[in-house]
């Protein structure tokens, strides 16, 4: 059997959602994809779900800001995909800039200390800004980001995440838009990498070593911009 989810709405901030899952027809499910010793197999979210699901959250990004000019700061490099397809779907006029962090410089494991890779070409002073990550993890990079924002003086700041670990130590108060809430298997594609392969699929699914080892490292929120 494959796997599919289906998302629930829950009262929280302005109506995350959340994943849950359940059986479907595996004939509807890709081939395993594999890369050295990495496989990329099951699918935790499709690129149709993906789609339909940033649609929404361009909607309810739209309806809470008219009148407004957001800025969208997207975190490099795996939030790109993310950002660039929610950015359409935003009836707003909207400006863009990058940031790139690293806890793990050429480890793949994380150091605990986030510094900034690639800084804002942009001044955030008076401007309404929308962090856009593409997962939230431990909460770490995300803490460190919003720390690092708020000194800028935006007139206000927002976090939109695709995915959302479903033990993520993260205040929920500050994730005001949010794709899905995700296990802790390790995620790749529409975005996400490891050692910088599985991009550019066009939906989230859970990748696989061929040994024993757990894959740690470059997974979004605290990657390596190099």
């Amino acid at each position: 059997m494959g796997i599919g989810y289906i998302v629930r709405r829950v009262c929280c901030g302005s109506s995350p959602a959340r994943v849950a899952a359940m059986a479907s027809d595996s004939s509807a499910a890709p081939d395993p994809l594999t890369v050295g010793r990495y496989t990329a197999s099951s699918v935790l979210v499709s690129a149709v779900d993906l789609q339909a699901r940033v649609r929404a959250l361009g909607e309810e990004i739209t309806a809470d800001y008219v009148g407004r000019e957001p800025l969208l700061v997207g975190v490099l490099k795996g939030a790109f995909m993310f950002m660039s397809d929610l950015a359409r779907a935003i009836d707003l006029p909207v400006e863009f800039d990058f940031m790139a962090v690293s806890s793990y410089g050429h480890s793949t494991r994380s150091s605990g200390v986030v510094r900034i890779v690639k800084d804002l070409d942009l001044d955030l002073a008076g401007r309404d800004v929308i962090l856009v990550e593409d997962i939230i993890d431990s909460g770490l990079t995300l803490n460190y980001l919003r720390r690092n924002l708020l000194a800028r003086n935006p007139a206000s700041l927002e976090v939109c995440a695709l995915l959302v670990r479903e033990n993520h130590k993260v205040d929920d108060s500050i994730l005001r838009y949010e794709g899905y809430r995700v296990p802790s298997d390790f995620l790749v594609g529409y975005g996400l990498d490891v050692d910088e392969k599985f991009r550019n699929l066009p939906d989230v699914r859970i990748v696989k070593v061929a040994s024993d080892e757990v894959p740690e490292g470059p997974e979004g929120e605290v990657e390596s911009a190099a």
